[in-house]
């Protein structure tokens, strides 16, 4: 679950300026803002993950002009990107200087922009920045639309969170990019940056700081087309078969471009195991879900038992907020290929199963359906909801060539996987919409059972 499952689509979205924030007391002999005063600013964020701590600073490395902090926070020592700006002190009205977030700042975006047209692995080279703007409504990183001499706008993401090796949302989609699909915006390149890490054996770690592709401005994510259809009773059949194909274009241009991997029992047995874990936290935490506990463990083992197909590289997020609708000839392009944000950076760049992005894509139909639900004048899309996912497995079959009946316990499996995510999610933010997730629960596990 994400911002994007009611409608936001966070690297695409309406620009908006960020503003300058917190009074500075303190800063080092350099005159750079200090940890001290640089916590507070951290803490107001919406990318700081410790929501309601407040964080203990260690800046470790300031590789061109960045600046990396870790925070001994309560949940574990997280590395933050978090490159400020310290403003001058207003000597006429006598007040204090503030921080300001680098990613506002024109002029550090253009050198930022400059390095990342000499990344080794750039396909096209950004011409100078001219304008800058701060996109608004992201959680878990920040994206910038960068105006050009040449006229093209560029969309370049500052990961804010980071880890050793590489960003899977880089590595994919210059591999699809690379490959000529048009499925995914046209990628410039990337930065890396290296830090030090005494807990690895070299003492250091590299990692993914920035990466820029094409930006496509004015166009709705496929959250929002589905709604508005939805919600005026429009049929939405053809544009899900559409998207079925396109995301079977997308995997097959994947299972060329990058290795793939026989799905080894070692393999099946820690991705059932994953199931039944987050299905035992959801029990713990959202007791409504314990009726159905033993029927959802059935369904698990069907999965175990069945065939699998090749392991290979996916999205691993997918929902109707991370595709936008383009004009045709091109159609649907897909966004964020960064994987389940709670899964460790090493086990998202890892081959996987693609029917975990059909059930992915299934579970949002169903949302839709549900928000409407919801709504001060309720609607009724359950009928629109079902057209929807048949015509997207129709487009996806035929995409593919594969008979998805084949793998019918191994994709039920997986949407199941994602309802019990959903059911704890909707627990924590907003009760009143757990039924949405549970009745899929109940539908799948009845439908299973006969």
């Amino acid at each position: 679950m994400s911002d994007a499952d009611t409608g936001a689509a966070p690297d695409q979205a309406t620009p908006q300026h960020a503003t300058t924030g917190q009074a500075v007391q303190d800063q080092t002999a350099d005159g750079q803002v200090s940890d001290a005063a640089l916590g507070p600013w951290m803490a107001e964020q919406r990318w700081y993950t410790a929501k309601g701590s407040t964080p203990r600073l260690r800046t470790i490395a300031t590789p061109d002009g960045t600046r990396l902090v870790i925070d001994d926070a309560v949940t574990g020592p997280v590395l933050y990107q978090a490159p400020v700006l310290l403003g001058a002190s207003a000597t006429i009205t006598g007040a204090s200087p503030t921080i300001t977030d680098a990613t506002t700042d024109t002029a550090w975006v253009q050198e930022l922009a400059a390095r990342i047209d000499d990344a080794p692995d750039s396909l096209r080279r950004i011409g100078r920045v001219t304008g800058s703007r701060v996109l608004g409504g992201e959680q878990s990183n920040t994206s910038i639309i960068c105006d050009t001499e040449s006229g093209d706008q560029v969309i370049v993401k500052v990961f804010r969170v980071l880890h050793h090796g590489d960003n899977p949302d880089v590595t994919t989609q210059l591999a699809l990019s690379g490959a000529g699909s048009a499925r995914v915006p046209l990628v410039y390149g990337a930065v890396r940056g290296t830090w030090p890490d005494p807990g690895r054996p070299d003492g250091g770690a590299t990692g993914h700081l920035a990466f820029a592709q094409e930006f496509l401005p004015g166009l709705e994510d496929a959250w929002r087309v589905a709604l508005g259809d939805a919600r005026d009773g429009t049929r939405f059949e053809a544009d899900a078969e559409r998207l079925g194909a396109a995301l079977a274009e997308v995997h097959r241009t994947l299972a060329e471009a990058l290795p793939t991997q026989p799905a080894g029992e070692a393999s099946q047995a820690a991705a059932i195991d994953t199931m039944h874990r987050r299905l035992d936290a959801a029990a713990a935490e959202a007791p409504a879900i314990a009726e159905h506990v033993d029927a959802v463990r059935a369904v698990y083992a069907r999965a175990a038992a069945s065939a699998w197909p090749a392991l290979q590289r996916i999205h691993g997020d997918l929902h109707l907020g991370q595709v936008l609708a383009a004009p045709e000839p091109r159609g649907w392009v897909f966004l964020d290929f960064e994987g389940e944000p709670l899964r460790p950076l090493e086990e998202r760049s890892l081959p996987d199963v693609t029917l975990r992005d059909v059930a992915g894509m299934l579970r949002s139909f169903d949302y839709v359906a549900g928000a409407l639900a919801h709504d001060a004048e309720p609607v009724d899309a359950a009928e629109w909801a079902l057209g929807a996912r048949a015509a997207f497995l129709a487009g996806y079959q035929r995409g593919t060539g594969t008979e998805l009946r084949r793998h019918r316990e191994l994709l039920d499996a997986f949407e199941l996987d994602k309802a019990v995510y959903e059911v704890v999610y909707e627990t924590r933010n907003r009760p009143d919409w757990v039924g949405i997730p549970l009745a899929a629960v109940a539908r799948l596990v009845a439908r299973v059972a006969s």
